[in-house]
């Protein structure tokens, strides 16, 4: 961007890995409206937080309730809406922490984005899956219903779609297992991606 001049600070992305002693990433969870996906994040932003990790979760109805409150749920918006939440993610990567996201996000496209920003390498992408008669039936809010009912416009699952992930790092079946042994086997994948590795190698020397 013309006359916008990018600061470079003094402290290096290494620097703050060692002084955080853990490897930043953004744990991107993926599905339908009552799939599960924040249920998930909460939990697992339970765990990683009472296990000495520095975690920060970034939820979709609270991102559209602050930064994004501007935007509409039209498939432009959509794209934008993620398109600054993976912006706001990276600075928090680079500022050393890890990051849990809890968003729809139902176009390849937009989930290839976000990759693309905070880079591959810091990045992983769960499906939370759930079919659509299963988010149905959990719908507290009433949103399918109202959905279904012409009240809410380009609603996920029902007047626009949701493009499933072809390749994800890891999928739960949350209609198929409990919240309990979806979260164990999304520890057992996340936690040790997270260690950092010089920190490792020093402990192990120990």
């Amino acid at each position: 961007m013309k006359h916008v001049f990018p600061f470079e600070s003094q402290i290096t992305y290494s620097q703050r890995k060692e002084m955080m002693q853990q490897e930043p990433r953004l744990i991107f969870l993926t599905g339908l409206s009552g799939s599960g996906k924040s249920t998930l994040a909460l939990r697992l932003e339970h765990y990683l937080f009472h296990k000495g990790f520095k975690v920060f979760l970034l939820d979709g109805d609270n991102v559209r309730h602050g930064l994004n409150k501007d935007l509409n749920f039209s498939e432009a918006d959509r794209k934008e809406n993620m398109r600054r939440v993976a912006e706001v993610a990276k600075l928090m990567l680079d500022a050393g922490v890890v990051v849990i996201s809890a968003f729809i996000a139902p176009y390849h496209e937009e989930r290839k984005l976000v990759k693309e920003i905070v880079g591959a390498r810091r990045y992983t992408e769960v499906y939370v899956n759930c079919s659509l008669g299963e988010c149905e039936r959990r719908d507290t809010k009433g949103l399918y219903a109202k959905a279904r009912q012409g009240e809410i416009k380009n609603f996920t699952g029902i007047s626009a779609p949701y493009e499933c992930p072809a390749a994800p790092d890891m999928e739960v079946q949350t209609d198929a297992e409990s919240i309990e042994q979806s979260l164990c086997r999304l520890i057992e994948n996340v936690e040790p991606q997270l260690k950092n590795q010089a920190v490792m190698r020093v402990l192990s020397n120990v």
